[in-house]
């Protein structure tokens, strides 16, 4: 496990130091700059002071460099947005809102999707798999900023039992929540309920049930546990992006977390919070698909890591 894990930490400095190249490269490549005449009318002098001062008058590859250099120390920049403060205290300030958003979506939308999975593939062929399966359907197809706009007409404009958006009380937190929910909750179901019932037609579960187990057991026992294996792979990719925020319910809702704030960073062009962002989404990926191959010799002790 050890040897394992090592190896796949030593990989994923190598995909870290690539995205980081990839992401300033791109992040450079769009046209327009911070500081540029039409969003900053400065004069000639000052302009110059001011590129001089956060080093964007140096070439690409010696800022990229001195950036890197300064972030392995801790040292993200200073936002361009919001200069009276770090790109580090930015993040600390946003970052918490979709940590509690994202938080309570996956504590909400994960098991609810699972146990409805379950159901559906007990209850398989019936108008309670039909009702599960179109559920499903409908949260995967859908995107996240119409089901939020279907929120806001209905529940704020219409029906006006929830406010339009903020984020406050336990009132401001329902249709964000369901909006961002839907989605992962629908993908847990629908792969929950196939991988289930591919895994109740194996031969040691009819041995379990010949035995004289409840259904019950031989479900929550037997057949979810391996049923769960494919289940992590697809699930956990959801995780970093519901951490990190998700742009479109944040703007829609008015939610100050950290993807509403990465909107206003791509059209500020600021820099350092961009870049500073891209790293801590590359680095919860990586993490979490590490935390996935770990997972499986839990679930499944059949699966055995290279090396161990």
């Amino acid at each position: 496990m050890a040897r394992y894990l090592l190896g796949r930490v030593i990989g994923l400095i190598g995909v870290f130091i690539a995205v980081s190249i990839v992401a300033f490269l791109l992040m450079h490549s769009i046209p327009g700059g911070p500081f540029d005449e039409e969003k900053s009318p400065l004069p000639p002098a000052a302009r110059a002071n001011i590129l001089r001062k956060y080093g964007l008058d140096r070439p690409l590859y010696i800022q990229y460099l001195r950036y890197m250099g300064s972030a392995l120390h801790g040292d993200f920049g200073i936002s361009f947005q919001n200069p009276t403060e770090t790109v580090l205290q930015t993040i600390g300030r946003t970052w918490p809102v979709s940590l509690r958003l994202g938080g309570l979506t996956i504590l909400i939308a994960l098991p609810l999707g699972i146990l409805l999975g379950i159901i559906a593939a007990v209850k398989q062929n019936t108008w309670i798999d039909y009702v599960t399966t179109f559920v499903s359907t409908l949260g995967l197809t859908v995107p996240n900023f119409v089901i939020a706009t279907w929120l806001l007409l209905l529940f704020s404009v219409r029906l006006r039992w929830l406010p339009t958006g903020g984020w406050g009380g336990w009132k401001t937190w329902i249709m964000p929540v369901t909006a961002l929910g839907l989605g992962p909750m629908a993908l847990a179901a629908r792969y929950t309920r196939s991988s289930l019932i591919e895994v109740m037609r194996a031969d040691y579960i009819r041995t379990a049930h010949a035995k004289g187990l409840s259904g019950r057991r031989v479900i929550m026992r037997h057949a979810l546990k391996n049923a769960l294996i494919p289940l992590i792979t697809i699930l956990g990719p959801q995780v970093p992006n519901l951490v990190t925020g998700t742009i479109f319910v944040e703007v829609i809702f008015r939610v100050p977390g950290l993807g509403k704030f990465f909107v206003s960073s791509i059209y500020l062009r600021d820099y350092p919070m961009l870049m500073a962002t891209m790293l801590l989404v590359a680095l919860l990926w990586s993490a979490t698909y590490l935390l996935s191959d770990i997972l499986y010799t839990v679930v499944d002790p059949r699966v055995r890591l290279y090396g161990d």
